[in-house]
């Protein structure tokens, strides 16, 4: 029997009013009742008042030594007091808004209630008396509930499907996995997650439970990415391979290992039928674009277009002035198009494209404009990925006959996003930076302290050093106590003009402004630079090695890092200041961390720890699964093994082995639902 399509309304006492408060829950079925596991457990063991702590939620025994009284205040609310005698001591148990259970408290009776210790008052805020249906010394389940329907209605629906339908819950995952890792079944694991008789009990449920979720999930994601090969037949760019290695030896530097690994991985993608579907991550200044430009490159020779759309037009304009310059002397043609250009040069620039005439097209949003298309168009590019939309990187693929795929970020994706949000990608990474990039040195201050950092900045600025600024706001803010860009342009003026100049750098100036003031910075007309937050990303100016960071608590690690590696890209010792009065201890640890670690995936990992995903990557493009039972953060390594497992099972069709029948049976109705996670 597949209890997937079996109705609820099956159980006694389920009608349709029922039904529907049921499904509110997402509980469409008996399968979904009896795999809805507790977020919690309440541990019903009798604590001494000696091993109790303050705020601690825990379950007392005593003797009724008084009356309950229930008082009434403020609007319909009443509490309601007793005292009982437990080890010789008279205890306070309050009670709000539960008036009716005055009648369990009987005087000479024992009760045992469960509730909140306060350690000060010597007092407990009841939640409950333990009584019928429940056994002291046990773990209580506790459910995420609705107004709909109430814990005790659902406890005893869950009770009820169990008894009668146990028989019928059929374990999924392979029995040499179970053996493997030591799991239960699943019969044994819905018990255990529902009804467990000890801590151990329980602990192996969860952890069963945790795998089977990790696991399922991972077979979808590689049930995508191995269609997306099949059907997703890709071009065949047979690339001119003397050309390509006569290029990367001309360069005026020598590749990285790393970069001349993922460099071979990306050509031989190119260079087979099969579509390439490739993540290219790199920490700040691992030099990415080069190997990008190589890809392009290669796919040049073999006949096709290359794109590279990036997300803003400063970044547009760098890659696009880099690669000209790379390629140029190759006749290689190369054009940019972007948002702010007129009809004119925009209709001129998208003819060429649709011609051929054009071979490498720089650009931003606009490369996925209707009035943009290509001959023969072989290889995208998408740098810094995350910070399109799904349907834009998808707008773009559609451009040509599926094009290979080569998504960049200088965002170091944590490996928990990497196995869930990327898992249906291959992905490469550039874990080194190039020879004689020295370590940038981070320092961070308060605020009191300001006078260290201009002084500082007064002794780098007469060693012919640039200097970055960048602060949260643009303006000043009644609400806000930040320090504003124009304030800090002013001061700095105040401090350093006319001897050096001062520029300043928002995201409120026009684009041709904005591509002023950074050329000028480039060019070293501008001695500090005063911005926000648009010089995150992609800004190069190799002579540049001071950032000064203002409120940097204000910040994640990720987003500070990035903001640390506009500097670093030239041969001076390159300096991090962060002005921060962190007010707690989570911003405190922020300060702490980043100054003790240049390894961007390190910060990347702790940052989701410390914020989550949607916070680290934007809630819209996080998008890391919602897990019923399993922490993809806290259980990384669980999460790791499912992966490892999953990708075994699919490869060379094992999924059709006859050991995996009752697993291919189960997913091929989950497919659909998966599927669907982009």
């Amino acid at each position: 029997m597949d209890l997937r399509k079996v109705s609820v309304s099956t159980l006694p006492g389920v009608g349709a009013k029922r039904l529907e408060a049921i499904e509110s829950l997402g509980i469409k079925n008996i399968y979904d009742l009896l795999f809805y596991f507790p977020f919690r457990y309440e541990d019903m063991e009798v604590k001494s008042l000696n091993d109790a702590v303050d705020q601690e939620k825990i379950l007392l025994k005593g003797i009724v030594a008084s009356d309950p009284v229930v008082a009434r205040f403020g609007y319909k609310k009443n509490r309601l007091n007793v005292r009982i005698m437990v080890e010789n001591e008279s205890i306070m148990v309050t009670f709000f808004n539960q008036p009716w259970l005055k009648d369990k408290f009987i005087t000479g009776n024992e009760v045992a209630v469960y509730g909140k210790w306060n350690e000060n008052r010597r007092a407990i805020t009841g939640m409950k008396v333990i009584g019928d249906g429940h056994a002291e010394d046990s773990i209580d389940s506790v459910y995420s509930v609705n107004k709909n329907i109430h814990q005790k209605t659902l406890i005893n629906l869950i009770k009820i499907a169990f008894e009668k339908y146990s028989d019928q819950i059929n374990t999924v995952i392979p029995d040499n996995l179970i053996e493997k890792y030591h799991l239960m079944n699943d019969h044994d694991m819905v018990e255990g997650m529902h009804f467990p008789k000890s801590d151990e009990q329980n602990e192996e449920a969860r952890r069963s439970a945790k795998f089977r979720e990790f696991f399922l999930f991972e077979c979808g994601i590689q049930n995508m990415k191995y269609r997306d090969k099949e059907q997703n037949v890709g071009l065949l760019e047979k690339y001119d391979e003397k050309y390509i290695k006569q290029f990367i030896d001309s360069l005026p530097f020598e590749l990285t290992s790393a970069q001349a690994k993922v460099t071979n991985e990306i050509l031989e993608d190119m260079n087979s039928n099969h579509h390439m579907n490739r993540l290219l991550q790199g920490d700040v200044g691992s030099g990415k674009t080069i190997v990008a430009v190589i890809a392009m490159l290669a796919s040049v020779t073999a006949g096709y277009q290359a794109a590279i759309m990036a997300p803003t037009e400063i970044l547009a304009q760098q890659h696009f002035e880099k690669i000209g310059k790379l390629l140029s002397p190759l006749k290689i043609r190369t054009s940019i198009l972007t948002g702010s250009q007129t009809k004119k040069e925009h209709d001129a620039i998208a003819e060429n494209v649709r011609e051929g005439k054009t071979n490498i097209i720089v650009g931003t949003h606009a490369l996925i404009q209707d009035s943009v298309q290509f001959k023969d168009l072989g290889l995208i590019v998408i740098d810094e990925q995350h910070r399109f939309g799904v349907n834009q990187r998808k707008n773009l693929r559609e451009k040509g006959t599926n094009p290979d795929v080569l998504a960049m970020t200088a965002t170091p994706i944590p490996r928990t996003l990497a196995i869930t949000t990327y898992g249906d990608m291959d992905v490469s990474r550039i874990d080194e930076l190039p020879a004689g990039r020295k370590k940038i040195e981070t320092y961070w201050i308060r605020s009191t302290k300001i006078e260290q950092m201009y002084r500082f900045v007064t002794k780098e600025l007469a060693d012919k050093a640039q200097v970055y600024v960048v602060t949260p706001l643009i303006s000043e803010s009644e609400k806000i106590d930040l320090k504003n860009a124009e304030l800090i342009f002013d001061k700095f003026n105040e401090l350093f003009a006319p001897k050096y100049k001062i520029g300043l750098l928002h995201g409120q100036m026009s684009n041709d402004e904005k591509e002023d003031v950074m050329n000028q910075f480039s060019h070293q007309k501008i001695d500090v630079l005063v911005s926000t937050t648009v010089i995150e990303v992609g800004v190069d100016v190799p002579n540049a090695s001071v950032m000064v960071i203002y409120d940097a608590n204000r910040f994640g690690l990720s987003q500070l890092h990035q903001l640390r590696g506009r500097v670093g890209r030239g041969e001076k010792q390159s300096y991090c200041i962060l002005i921060a009065d962190p007010k707690n201890e989570t911003a405190l640890e922020r300060m702490k961390i980043l100054t003790s670690t240049n390894d961007g995936f390190v910060l990347a990992e702790e940052d989701l720890k410390m914020r989550g995903a949607g916070d680290v990557l934007g809630n819209r493009q996080s998008g890391l699964p919602e897990f019923k039972v399993g922490d993809p953060v806290a259980d990384i390594n669980i999460l790791e093994v499912a992966q490892i497992e999953a990708e075994e099972i699919f490869k060379n069709e094992a999924i059709a082995k006859p050991e995996n029948k009752v697993l291919k049976s189960f997913l091929s109705d989950e497919f659909e639902q998966l599927n669907n996670f982009d």
